[in-house]
């Protein structure tokens, strides 16, 4: 048998292994932030429940991202010493109280407060799973591994989401948290049975320098910098968009029941298929262009949510699903590349920077909303998307190892 032949098999074997453990990262990411976006798909009920307007409604559910962004710093900075299987299993395992918790409160403050303890868990175990990623998989395969981490992302936007419609609908809000809870020690059990045992954490970083050094340097880097304001407006965008325009579909002239408004979320579904083709759309277009590209598309979905037809709004609500997904991976890969030495507390203040764009859309287009209404929102949500693109020219097209 010739040398060729014998490799063969053995490409085939790295092929499935590859594959089973990209499938493995993709369900951890999916049982990981399943919690962060599901209870958007219930806003309206919520604003019945808790009596409030839908601006305050929806900055409340999305309180989490304040949690994601303030953990993604503190991990990066003070957990060095924290073993990631164990780091991560055990946030999933927390992340269960204040989940089940939300079922019993019927006070928006507490409800809230609850939320950014979510968020807290959350990001500490997105947190560590990245710098686990950068550590167990080769600078060629990380880009395919963080895609399909964004693909579990995806996953859970549309799986969480239809799922806490459905729930609600059946049995009621606070059922519908009960099973939430159930999935994150599902979630948190699966950590403990599939990923290795590692030793401290960001073990690039642990070569003596001061923590203050080693966020100076991703700070000063053009590109991160850029890589940073890029991610905050993508989650800007995302969460401004995919909050208020439940508002839209369950009125006039949509007017969707909430199980429908559930079934509305299959819209996510083509974004699992195209997320993990961000490495190759890096691969050929470079960053600058990858982002540039697919911001575009997201743009023209924003604008096709302003017809009052629902296959139409269903179409752009795709669109703008696809766009920012695939830019959110390629710029994380940038971070992840850029980034050589100080990977961890890139990672860090790009979550951070991310999950404060999440909050801050959350908050601002909620005032444009209740006060100027959706096309105003539509507007301010494409001119955003646009200085994204323009803050990418300043990425460097260098493309990903292979």
């Amino acid at each position: 048998m010739t040398t060729s032949e014998h490799s063969q098999p053995m490409r085939l074997r790295m092929v499935a292994a590859d594959s089973w453990r990209f499938g493995l990262i993709a369900l951890i990411a999916f049982l990981t932030l399943v919690d962060l976006f599901a209870t958007q798909a219930i806003l309206p009920s919520l604003v019945v429940k808790f009596g409030v307007s839908r601006a305050t409604m929806g900055f409340a559910v999305n309180a989490s991202t304040f949690g994601m962004a303030v953990a993604g710093i503190a991990v990066a900075l003070f957990g060095r010493g924290i073993d990631r299987r164990n780091g991560i299993w055990i946030s999933l395992a927390i992340l269960a109280i204040p989940t089940t918790l939300l079922s019993q409160t019927d006070n928006i403050v507490v409800f809230a407060l609850l939320r950014v303890v979510q968020g807290l868990c959350m990001s500490t175990a997105f947190t560590l799973t990245m710098a686990y990623l950068a550590e167990h998989f080769s600078a060629r395969q990380t880009t395919s591994a963080l895609a399909a981490y964004v693909t579990g992302n995806v996953a859970s936007n549309f799986f969480g989401r239809l799922m806490s419609a459905a729930v609600a609908d059946a049995f009621g809000i606070s059922t519908n948290f009960l099973t939430f809870a159930a999935l994150n020690l599902l979630g948190a059990a699966l950590v403990w049975f599939t990923l290795q045992k590692t030793s401290a954490m960001m073990r690039a970083d642990l070569d003596g320098q001061p923590s203050r050094a080693a966020w100076e340097a991703p700070l000063r880097n053009i590109e991160l910098r850029a890589c940073f304001a890029i991610g905050f407006l993508i989650l800007f965008v995302f969460i401004g968009t995919f909050t208020y325009v439940n508002f839209q579909l369950v009125a006039v002239p949509l007017s969707l029941t909430p199980m429908a408004l559930g079934a509305v979320y299959f819209v996510f579904l083509p974004s699992m298929l195209t997320t993990p083709l961000a490495g190759r759309i890096a691969a050929s277009l470079g960053p600058r262009g990858g982002i540039g590209a697919t911001l575009a598309l997201a743009i023209v979905g924003l604008l096709l949510l302003l017809a009052p037809s629902l296959p139409i709004v269903l179409a752009g609500m795709a669109l703008v699903a696809i766009g920012t997904f695939l830019a959110q991976a390629i710029a994380t890969g940038h971070v992840s590349r850029t980034a050589s030495r100080d990977r961890a507390a890139a990672s860090g203040i790009y979550l951070a920077s991310y999950y404060a764009g999440g909050l801050a859309g959350s908050f601002l287009v909620g005032q444009i909303y209740d006060r100027v209404g959706w096309t105003a929102c539509v507007i301010v949500l494409a001119a955003v998307l646009a200085s994204a693109i323009a803050i990418a020219r300043a990425l460097q097209s260098r493309r990903p190892e292979t």
